[in-house]
């Protein structure tokens, strides 16, 4: 099946190095006036002016009128929380007033008020609010989403978010690569004896997930509030066992706290980094960590969240 996009005022193809680009090369576009696209079997296979194309459309293909628009490729969002229950949307006027994100976590809010909502919430419920999200993001030209779960924190509770994902990603619409994120933090049940949640994670959580195929990364969060460095170490090094590919929460609030463990492990990503030094980014370059900056917010004031952070 052929399908032809006609009318394109500006087609941003983004041709040029196959690696990263960098300083003024991100300023290059590769921008086509007056352009045309051709998909077969949903691959682009040619794309150019549309004078120069016109000849190879067939008489029996699908033509899309972009009607004078701008058409680019679809955007990466590389760290995202799709699938929440609730949201905490009045925390932010805490922070305004001056609260830190620790004083909200110890006064038992920020991220155990979200696992608090998502436990209780079903898996139905969950699939509604993240479809909605998933839609706020495609209409601001984000096709596909990295997700995480993190906020069940239990076996039934992570699987439920997981299972969410699964769900969303079948319906095609975006493309949605699922994150295990049971390392986010400890959970209040488990005070006083973390290793034993640790191992639980290491042990058990791991290879279910692995085995039913429901996570392609894992992550940790690496920070005094939530995993150690060797905690997190103890987490990833299963995963990597066990065939999944690892990224990390780092740095968020003081260095040393995951970016080198990310390097270590040859991560995909190191997300945060607000606090990382430029020795500890040299050590995620030298490894080709991609660094992610997620940015000091809260996951739960949609939609206030645009789709911007890329790969």
């Amino acid at each position: 099946m052929q399908e032809t996009v006609v009318n394109i005022k500006e087609l941003v193809t983004l041709a040029g190095p196959a690696r990263p680009r960098v300083g003024t090369e991100l300023r290059e576009l590769g921008i086509i006036h007056e352009a045309a696209l051709i998909i077969e079997n949903g691959r682009i296979v040619d794309a150019g002016p549309y004078s120069e194309l016109r000849a190879k459309i067939p008489p029996n293909a699908e033509i899309v009128d972009a009607q004078g628009r701008s058409v680019t490729p679809g955007f990466v969002d590389a760290h995202t929380h799709l699938v929440f229950a609730g949201n905490r949307a009045d925390e932010f006027e805490q922070r305004i007033a001056g609260a830190s994100y620790q004083q909200i976590a110890a006064n038992g809010r920020g991220i155990l008020r979200t696992v608090c909502q998502t436990r209780a919430a079903s898996e139905d419920d969950l699939l509604a609010a993240a479809r909605r999200h998933r839609d706020w993001m495609l209409r601001t030209g984000t096709t596909t989403i990295e997700a995480k779960s993190g906020y069940g924190l239990n076996r039934d509770a992570e699987l439920k978010m997981l299972c969410v994902l699964a769900r969303l990603g079948s319906e095609g619409t975006a493309r949605i690569i699922p994150t295990l994120l049971a390392a986010h933090m400890i959970p209040p049940e488990f005070d006083g004896h973390r290793e034993e949640y640790i191992r639980w994670i290491a042990e058990e959580l791991i290879p279910e997930v692995s085995a039913a195929k429901l996570a392609t990364y894992c992550d940790a969060f690496c920070d005094d509030h939530a995993l150690s460095v060797d905690e997190a170490r103890l987490v990833l090094t299963a995963a990597q066992r066990h065939g999944l590919g690892l990224r990390v929460h780092a740095e968020q609030f003081r260095p040393g706290t995951g970016a080198a463990l990310a390097a270590e492990l040859g991560a995909a990503t190191a997300d945060h980094l607000e606090s990382a030094t430029a020795e500890t980014l040299g050590l995620l370059r030298s490894a080709s960590v991609q660094p992610v900056s997620a940015g000091p917010r809260d996951d739960r004031a949609w939609p206030r969240r645009r789709a911007g952070h890329r790969l």
